[in-house]
Formats: C-alpha cells, structure tokens, sequence
C-alpha cells in the first residue's frame, strides 16, 4: 500500500488576513501538519506578489475589472529554506497594498504538494499611519462668522428668508470660507492634538435646480474636482483651487494630514457629468433617471451613478488624482459599500501608481460585513468607519469592540467616530455623556484612529445638516477642549496605543463596565481601561490579573490574551489626571474596582509609577508621557519608523524583500539618519543577486510572535 499523501500546513494560516505595515517583517513557514519529519530532497517554496506591486497595479488596470484577463504576471517563487523540521522565510514589506501568498513543497520528481485552503493575504498600510490617528472632521461651511451662530437667533433669521422663498426666490446666506478654516489649524492641530484633518465634501452644491434645504447638499455635489464658489474668499490674486492649495499646505506645515469626502455614487441633478454623460447614470425601466437611498429612504436631490459603465472608471480615477495633486492625503469614500469592489481595486491602483501612500476610508454604514472586508482587502482600501457611535450599553459596545479588535489587525482599521454629522450631537444629553463617548471611542481605538466632528469640543448641540448650517458653539465656556487635547496626547505618546499592541477584554460580554487592557507590542507598558456605560447607576466590576514581575505578558485563560503583572494598589495612577477609583483586593485575588456613573479611566499597570506635573503633559507632545519602557514612543518612534522605513524602501530597488536579512529596525533608521547621503549612495554597490548586508544586529522581541512586526 502506497503511504498517504504528505499533509502540509503553512504559518500564517492559509485564508488567514494580517494588517502590516510597510517596514515590518513577515515570516511564512511550512511543516507537516502531523509532525512528521520532511521528506530529504524535497524543497520549500513560496508563491507570492509580495515585492510586485508595480506589476499587479498594472494587471489591475489593464484588466478593468475583468474586461481583460490577469496574466498572472505579479506571482513569483521565493525560495524557503529548512530549519530543523520546517521551511521558513521571512520578508521585509516594502509596498502599499493588498498582496497574496501561500507556501508549497516541490518533492523529489517535481511534483507540487500544497497545504490546503485559500491563500493568505497581506494588507500593508503606509507606514505613517502606525499611530497618531485622531481626526477632526470639519464642514467648511459651519466655519468663519458662522461658527458662533445662535440656535434661536438662525431660526428668525430662517423665518424671514421663508417669506422670500414663497415669492419664488433662491436665498442662500454666507458660508465659511477655506481660509476661515485655515485660521482654526492652530486649534484643531496644536490645540487639541489631532493628526488628520477631514473635510466633508467642498464640491459645488445646488443654489436652485433640484435644490434642497436653504443652502444644497455638498453630497448633491455638482463637479467632483471644481470648489463650491460659497467656500472662497474672493480675491482678485488666488483661484478656489489656489485657496484649497493654501489650506492644504498649512495642514502639511502644521504636521498634518488632509482628508476629503468625495462622493463616486450619485451627483446632484444637472451636475457636470449628469449634462455631458447622460448615459453614465442609473434609469428605471420607465426611463427615469434612479435616486439612491438607504435604510428605507430615498434621496430625492441625487441622482445614481452607474459604475457598470468602465469609461466612467478612468474619469473617476482622475478626480482621485486631481485631489491628490492639490495636497490631499487620503479619502472618506461616501457610501462606498454601493460601488462594486472592481471599481475600488481599478481607482486604487490608478492612485497608487502616483501616490502609494494614500489612505482610503470606506463609509460602509449600511452595508454588511463581507462587503466591508472586501473592499479593505482585495479592493484596496484600508480603513473603515467604526459602528461603535451607535452601540450604547455595556454589552453593546463589548460586543462591537470585541468584533473590531479581531478584524482591525486582520483586514483593516475600524476608525471610531465618536459621533458623525448624521447623528444627534452627543452634548444634547450633556458634557458627561459626551466625554464618556468620546474617551471610549479613542480608548478602544485601534492605531489611535478616532475621530470626532467640528463643535463636539465645545459640546455643541445643534445637528450639523448638511443641508443647512448650525453654529459650533464655538468658544462655550463648558467645554472638553482639554480633556480630548489630553486624550489625543496619549494616544500619539503612549505604547499602548501604537501599532502591534495587544487588546483583551476582561470584563464579562454582559457587563455594564467595559474594561480592556493594552498591552504595549514589547510588553513593557500596559494600561487597564475601565468605561462605566451606565450614566445612571455606580457599578462595581472584579478584575483578574497576573501575579509575578515579568516584563513579558503570560498568556491568560482565553487564547491571545495576555495578562500584566498586578500592581500595587496604592500606585495605580489615572493617566487622564482623575482620583483613581475606589479599588480593593478581593478573597479571590482579584482587584475590585468601585466606578461612579459614566466613570471612565486609563490606569497605568506597568511603565512608571513617578507621576509627572501637569506642565509635563502640554498637548504639544514635547514631553513623553507617563510610561517607561524600553520602546521608543511618541514622535521620537513615529521619526524613527518613518526612517526605517525610507530605509527598506530604498533597498527594495536594489534587492528582493527576501534578501534584506534579518535586522532590528531601530539600528536600521538610525544608520539612515546619521547619512541619508551616505546611506542611499552606498546602494549602488549592493548586488541584486545577493542578499543585502546591514550593519543592524538582529533583534526579537521578548514574546514569541507568530508574525514579526520588527
């Protein structure tokens, strides 16, 4: 009888989805999945795109969707060398994008054995992204004289305008400029600490054709690359286009980055495209042009795309590059779960092939999940919106957190908003309510990306219509301003919030306390998070964590959890600045926590137990924050990073991914900073045919991980 057929299994799993991020390493093993000993003369090998993202773009766009088929011309074998009783090789990312792999043997006669099961796949994201997430989102139009509208005083003014409309005139009152925005960088970046600045969109809105409300709708826009005329300054000097430049560059000069919502499923009636291409837009069996809708309602002033129809891609894709040549960084895709995912993989690659460092948001609310993970992963996108906004109670938001914390290091960031301009503004219930929503949102954030809508700082509470305008509230002498400035000032600063760390609930599914523990990605620094979702009632809430002082996590009961070493109760420490909770060691060993209604906090484990002065915490992050370690943190990782990864992006013109060699990235960002010149010149003498030599010692870190992220 002949022996059964070798049963192989590859590490990552096969089907199995990893987020990375370009600088990081990925090691793939193959083994027998019985244990039993490889075959001698049989070989390992590797079938991947990783490294040819210049090749599967261009199969992407030369394929159109289906139109043409993919040659395959992007997969390649890399070779795995034997260690012990397994194959393995390890791979520095060097690229944005989504890429495939999956490891086979080749035995004795040539013939090929694979493990069974789909390919892994690999989303790498820009490397500027691994931290320091936090958005502000701003409606242009709310800015200027308008920011300090009165509810009462806006209203007659609405009731006089509504005799104008009777008579048949179109009314349109001033709106917030570009600059007007511009002015407020300062406070929206210095201020409060936030990193990326979103725009909804600045296209010209309807002023009487199919017009609805007093001011149009930028989602009803009318030009996906024009400048709505209400948003400039006049000024005899400078073009809308000129004012956008101008903002854009101030958001880069202040450190930032710019978002854009641009809107490729519906226009406004009469728009550009709607007159010259008739034919790119959805009609009923009546001939009557479609609106789309959601959730049982139309949207009568749209009217539907039809991105069947591939001439309307190669337009689509140049309104992306237009907006990426006038300096944004990265786009909210409005109802993004309705455009085919086809469509998605050709506009991505297009950008990507002038710009690889551009993020794409999908507002997918309303769509499922399987479409979501599509288009994060085979479609090119890399973040999503988060539903926690709408996950109100204890178990609610537990359960919600517990699905985003799995997928967002698999596929893509879910980005926490703590309220959107289509919610009710959370100050209508008051300022605890509304701290309460936003320190869970950038608490439980992923990467730090958490973001929050213009006026929430000074606890508006007029709804921002986008068909309309409201006031912000703006200068409310109760406000949060420096509670989200000290939120945002941890999650730039601090481990635990930065990429690779690890997240595990350890409050029941049913608790009204949510309570989660971060754990930086060297396991030196951890924080306990404790969220009472009950504004009405105190809770107490029983919390279990390890013994010993091992600066290493040990793994807990549930698998992938870790736990940290139990501190001293008397030197918990709130790093938001609050009294600590009433806390006492329980029979059982568990540390009992007492939280008064809506309490929230961020408790140090393990880092520093010196409290710093409140001078030590300025929002302008010149100072660390309160944690030890051994990891760089704050903007010093973020320079870092930032190096190592220019680092291996150079190699990668000169060597494979595979033939960078091991190597601590820390030394690598450093060799790159003490020369750049020297650094990029010496390239020129590495051999494309041999693997690279750094002069970095190789490092691991102190917990064994499946995949490397050094």
């Amino acid at each position: 009888m002949a022996a059964p057929p070798l049963k192989l299994e590859m590490t990552p799993p096969t089907g199995e989805r990893l987020l990375r991020f370009v600088g990081d390493r990925v090691r793939f093993t193959l083994r027998s999945a019985d244990g039993e000993p490889l075959p001698r003369g049989w070989r390992g090998l590797l079938r991947t795109n990783l490294g040819r993202g210049a090749v599967l773009r261009r199969e992407i766009i030369t394929s159109r969707g289906g139109e043409r088929p993919m040659t395959g011309a992007s997969w390649r074998d890399v070779p795995m060398r034997r260690e012990d009783n397994e194959w393995c090789v390890e791979l520095t990312l060097t690229e944005v994008g989504y890429f495939k792999a999956k490891a086979y043997a080749v035995d004795e006669k040539g013939w090929q054995l694979w493990p069974e099961g789909p390919d892994a796949g690999l989303s790498v994201h820009p490397d500027a992204y691994r931290t320091a997430n936090t958005i502000y989102c701003a409606f242009t139009r709310l800015f200027g004289e308008t920011k300090s509208l009165v509810a009462t005083a806006d209203r007659q003014l609405d009731a006089q305008l509504k005799q104008l409309d009777k008579q048949g005139y179109a009314v349109i009152p001033p709106s917030g400029k570009l600059r007007d925005l511009t002015k407020e960088l300062p406070h929206i970046i210095d201020a409060l600490g936030c990193r990326i600045l979103h725009l909804l969109p600045v296209n010209p809105t309807p002023t009487t054709y199919a017009r609805l409300g007093r001011f149009g709708s930028p989602y009803a826009g009318l030009d996906l690359t024009a400048i709505d005329p209400a948003l400039i300054e006049f000024d005899r000097r400078t073009t809308g286009v000129e004012q956008f430049r101008e903002l854009a560059y101030a958001v880069h000069a202040f450190g930032a980055r710019l978002f854009l919502d641009l809107v490729i499923n519906h226009t406004g009636w009469s728009s550009t495209l709607h007159e010259r291409h008739p034919e790119w837009f959805l009609r009923g069996e009546n001939g009557a042009f479609l609106s789309p809708g959601a959730w049982g309602v139309t949207w009568e002033d749209l009217v539907e795309l039809n991105t069947r129809e591939r001439e309307l891609w190669d337009h689509l894709a140049e309104a992306f590059l237009t907006w990426c040549r006038r300096g944004v960084d990265g786009f909210r895709c409005d109802a993004g779960y309705k455009v085919p995912m086809p469509v998605w993989q050709y506009i991505t690659a297009r950008v990507r092939e002038e710009f690889p460092e551009t993020l794409f948001l999908l507002e997918g609310l309303g769509g499922g999940w399987n479409e979501t993970e599509a288009l994060l992963t085979e479609g090119g996108m890399q973040w999503a919106y988060s539903e926690l906004f709408q996950e109100i109670t204890g178990p609610q938001a537990a359960g919600y957190l517990d699905h985003a914390h799995k997928q967002s290091p698999r596929v893509g960031v879910l980005a926490h908003y703590s309220e959107t301009h289509d919610n009710d503004r959370l100050a209508k219930k008051g300022r605890e309510w509304s701290l309460l929503r936003n320190r869970l949102c950038a608490l439980a954030s992923a990467n730090g990306a958490y973001g929050f809508t213009c006026g929430v700082e000074w606890l508006a509470t007029e709804r921002v219509l986008v068909h309309g305008c409201a006031g912000l509230a703006w200068g409310n002498e109760e406000n949060i301003v420096p509670d989200l400035a000290r939120l945002n000032q941890f999650l730039a600063g601090h481990p635990c919030f930065f990429d690779g760390a690890k997240l595990t609930r350890l409050s029941p599914l049913d608790s009204p306390v949510f309570a989660l523990q971060r754990v930086s990605v060297d396991g030196k620094d951890a924080v306990l998070v404790l969220v009472n979702t009950d504004v009405e009632k105190s809770q107490i809430l029983s919390v279990s964590l390890s013994d010993g002082t091992a600066d290493c996590p040990q793994p807990a009961a549930e698998e992938g959890a870790v736990r940290t070493p139990r501190p001293a109760l008397s030197s918990l420490e709130d790093l938001l600045g609050q009294p600590t909770p009433k806390a006492k060691l329980a029979d059982d060993g568990k540390i009992q926590f007492a939280l008064k209604p809506g309490a929230c906090y961020c408790l140090a484990l393990a880092g520093s137990s010196r409290r710093r002065e409140e001078t030590d915490l300025d929002p302008s992050g010149a100072s660390p924050p309160p944690h030890v370690g051994g990891y760089v943190s704050g903007d010093a990782y973020r320079r870092a990073r930032a190096q190592a990864a220019f680092a291996v992006s150079a190699l990668s013109e000169v060597v494979e991914p595979e033939d960078l060699g091991p190597h601590d990235w820390l030394a690598l960002a450093r060799l790159a900073e003490r020369d750049p010149k020297q650094f990029l010149g010496s390239l020129a003498y590495l051999d494309k045919n041999s693997p690279a030599t750094i002069c970095c010692r190789p490092w691991r870190p102190p917990c064994k991980a499946t995949n490397s992220r050094t």
